[in-house]
């Protein structure tokens, strides 16, 4: 980061942890999707989707994985014990049951405080409404997991108000990035804060997106 982050302490109503564990949770089925657990036989396809430069340019990362071993790093987070605190799965095709890509909260809590949601599509699957679909139907999962109020440490600029505060769901997207800015708008995300993040090598121009749960009467099907 350019520079040290603000946090500030609130209380929120979020998801009780430990989340249901991946056996725990049962598959959620759209018109063309089978979203679900995500499970170790799941490396291959894995390997496949975070070896297109497409893909992988959007993420922080930045470049395909240069070893299956690479790709086990990645999908070991979301696998027990470790799936208590994650809500990240496997979306395959209904028909085939076909891995074509991975989301969900993949931190929880995020870097920023609050739980992060993201996902990553095969190339093949873009521009066929495939995440709007996927993210719909995530995040009414998500909205309907039990709740426990407590006290978060969040960074200043990500929250609205003090004291008692609305549950936030974020998602970072790169200011470039519009397609996934688009999905992030119909699936009801807000656009709210820009910021810039700075390491060794590269700036980056990022977009932060809330999703309120609390305020949301209907989600898009």
């Amino acid at each position: 980061m350019a520079s040290k982050e603000e946090f500030v302490t609130v209380k929120a109503f979020l998801p009780t942890i430990p989340l249901p564990a991946n056996s725990e949770r049962p598959a959620i089925t759209t018109d063309r999707l089978l979203v679900r657990a995500l499970q170790a036989t799941d490396l291959e396809a894995l390997h496949v989707l975070r070896t297109q430069e497409e893909v992988m340019k959007w993420t922080s990362a930045g470049c395909i994985d240069d070893s299956i071993e690479k790709t086990k790093s990645k999908l070991d987070p979301f696998l027990p014990p470790n799936d208590r605190v994650t809500a990240n799965c496997a979306i395959c095709l209904k028909e085939t049951g076909e891995l074509i890509g991975i989301g969900g909260c993949h931190l929880y809590p995020g870097r920023h405080g609050w739980p992060e949601v993201g996902y990553m599509l095969r190339t093949e699957a873009w521009g066929k409404g495939i995440a709007t679909e996927f993210l719909s139907a995530w995040l009414r999962f998500w909205s309907e997991l039990p709740r426990t109020q407590r006290e978060v440490r969040v960074q200043k600029e990500m929250v609205i108000g003090e004291g008692v505060v609305d549950e936030h769901l974020i998602a970072i997207t790169e200011a470039s990035n519009s397609g996934s800015q688009r999905v992030l708008l119909k699936c009801g995300f807000e656009r709210f804060r820009e910021f810039v993040e700075v390491d060794d090598t590269k700036t980056v121009n990022l977009v932060a997106f809330r999703f309120l749960p609390k305020r949301q009467s209907s989600l898009p099907t």
